[in-house]
């Protein structure tokens, strides 16, 4: 286990269930937090998942292992908007490829991660969030079931304020990682 990563925490699930959301709100408190690599791809025009899903897959896997490496020495908390199991998981899906080859030399990541469950009020499709809820609900299981797979402890986020979710999180673990 490399401990480094063990206060990497990922939040995942649902898209459009509130995780950059609350990414915003742990960010607001100080924490290092980590954006979305799929969001960045597609905002900086460099893939697009509706036209070449493992070409975006690919890509995000890279930017991913990447981000893991820039967070390595920084300390406390980093949460991760996705990363690199979604990422991972994406690839899967576009290609059947093994989950545990993408994954094979990845670090793993904090034990609980916080999922997303769907939240139909808050959805919203936009410029980057084209697929329709019933799409975004199959990515969610998709998510929790790759998840489980690779031995993670799945905790869903409950549907509150964004401020109360941010609070709830930081309650959940603790003021200060768990190294050991």
């Amino acid at each position: 286990m490399d401990h480094t990563t063990e206060r990497f925490v990922v939040i995942t699930g649902c898209s459009g269930g509130g995780k950059s959301t609350l990414l915003t709100a742990l960010h607001e408190r100080g924490y290092r937090t980590v954006d979305e690599p799929g969001r960045r791809l597609m905002r900086h025009s460099l893939a697009d998942p509706y036209k070449d899903l493992k070409g975006f897959a690919e890509q995000a896997v890279a930017m991913s292992t990447r981000d893991i490496e820039k967070e390595r020495n920084s300390s406390g908390w980093v949460f991760f908007d996705r990363g690199l199991i979604d990422a991972a998981a994406a690839l899967t899906f576009a290609t059947g490829a093994s989950i545990n080859d993408t994954l094979k030399n990845a670090p793993r990541f904090y034990r609980r991660v916080f999922f997303a469950p769907p939240w139909r009020a808050i959805y919203r499709q936009d410029e980057e969030r084209q697929h329709d809820f019933g799409a975004a609900k199959q990515e969610a299981i998709r998510l929790a079931s790759a998840y489980n797979d690779l031995g993670y402890q799945l905790t869903d986020l409950p549907l509150w304020s964004v401020e109360d979710r941010a609070q709830w999180v930081i309650d959940q673990l603790g003021s200060a990682p768990a190294i050991g």
